[in-house]
């Protein structure tokens, strides 16, 4: 008697086989789901970017770091001073270098913006 040494098993995977092409949808159906959450999230609409949109976004990026709100990742308030300071500091040289070039709204906006956040930065620090 001969015993067989287990050895290894070779299988086509090429897709000119009919039966390689089940396996092929298969594969498909399995990544189905993920492609469905790519193009959901791709219908999401999101608001036109615009300085007004980006000056929005920093302050609340700001909100955050002073832990005036909920950080959106972890859904608890988190203080970063320094973090919150560099944020502020952006938006300052924003208003720095676009000081005339803006729109009254926009200029007020910015202005406002960098009101609120500095006295919040000084009650925060003290």
């Amino acid at each position: 008697m001969s015993k067989e040494k287990p050895g290894f098993t070779v299988k086509d995977r090429r897709i000119f086989a009919e039966e390689n092409e089940d396996a092929k949808n298969v594969e498909e159906k399995k990544e189905s789901p993920k492609q469905e959450a790519k193009e959901e999230e791709s219908q999401v609409p999101f608001p036109e970017i615009n300085f007004a949109t980006f000056i929005i976004s920093l302050n609340a990026s700001a909100l955050v770091h002073l832990g005036v709100i909920d950080d959106p990742t972890t859904g608890k308030k988190v203080k970063s001073l320094p973090m919150g300071k560099q944020t502020i500091d952006i938006l300052g040289l924003l208003e720095e270098k676009t000081k005339g070039n803006l729109p009254k709204e926009e200029e007020n906006l910015l202005k406002n913006i960098l009101y609120d956040l500095r006295i919040i930065y000084v009650k925060e620090q003290g």
